[in-house]
């Protein structure tokens, strides 16, 4: 089956880069729906298409609803987006929300999980981006590889059980390590240190991920629980209470890691 009318549920940063992607491919974005006007408008001008705010008001003609909202968002409108759309195919786009979300509601249904981070200010290189498919038949199956393999030959069928995995691994990979950037950030410029000195080290920790495991690539004092270091650094974040917590649960975690 050929899609090419599609429907955006969702103005975020994920609906951004995969509905302009989508109209360099050559897909007819028909619309893009968000509960409010500036990011409806915002992306919709982007797709030179239109835009609603009520879902009552979303086309009924497309081949494909591309359903990127929060997650609960997602489960409490699923009745709503599908209501007299019932033979098209729909897919959200989350990591952590099992493919029967749709089950009762749509007929054709399946879950299209692009893993990476978005933003809408960075392009994105979507060769390298990892796409998880899953449909609720074969045939919707190949539907959707066919399309994922528009952005990518890195196209992989994965459960709602392995993706939930999928995505909580990727919490820890991408937003947690993000936050610590921004703690090291915090205390750089505290003390009148520019975070950009800290870019070195934080791509030589990147790249060497792509050839050795993260448990051979992991240094610094808590692999070997240099004690004297850690005291004096949590004595340093007296005044940083939460951070200080962190910095001695994470150094107990990277020690005892290192013994399994």
């Amino acid at each position: 089956m050929v899609l090419n009318k599609v429907v955006l549920i969702g103005a975020g940063n994920v609906a951004t880069h995969l509905g302009k992607a989508l109209l360099k491919m050559g897909y007819d974005v028909l619309q893009v729906y968000s509960r409010t006007v500036a990011s409806a408008s915002v992306l919709a001008e982007k797709l030179k298409t239109s835009y609603v705010t009520s879902l009552e008001e979303v086309r009924c003609d497309a081949d494909l609803y591309i359903v990127a909202l929060k997650d609960a968002a997602l489960q409490e409108l699923v009745p709503q987006i599908v209501k007299g759309r019932e033979e098209a195919l729909f897919v959200h786009t989350a990591g952590s929300m099992p493919m029967p979300i749709w089950k009762g509601h749509a007929l054709r249904y399946g879950v299209l999980y692009p893993m990476q981070t978005f933003s809408k200010q960075r392009e994105v290189n979507w060769p390298e981006v990892p796409f998880f498919i899953e449909a609720e038949n074969k045939k919707d199956l190949e539907v959707l590889k066919e399309l994922a393999g528009k952005w990518t030959e890195k196209v992989y069928e994965a459960t709602s059980e392995q993706r939930k995995y999928l995505h909580i691994a990727a919490v820890f990979a991408c937003n947690f390590s993000n936050h610590m950037y921004a703690l090291c950030d915090r205390l750089l410029c505290q003390h009148g240190i520019p975070f950009e000195v800290m870019l070195p080290l934080i791509d030589e920790t990147a790249r060497k991920v792509h050839e050795i495991t993260p448990k051979e690539a992991q240094t610094g004092p808590a692999i070997r629980y240099d004690e004297n270091v850690i005291n004096r650094h949590l004595d340093m974040l007296k005044a940083e209470p939460t951070i200080q917590e962190l910095y001695e649960k994470i150094s107990k975690s990277i020690y005892n890691h290192d013994k399994l």
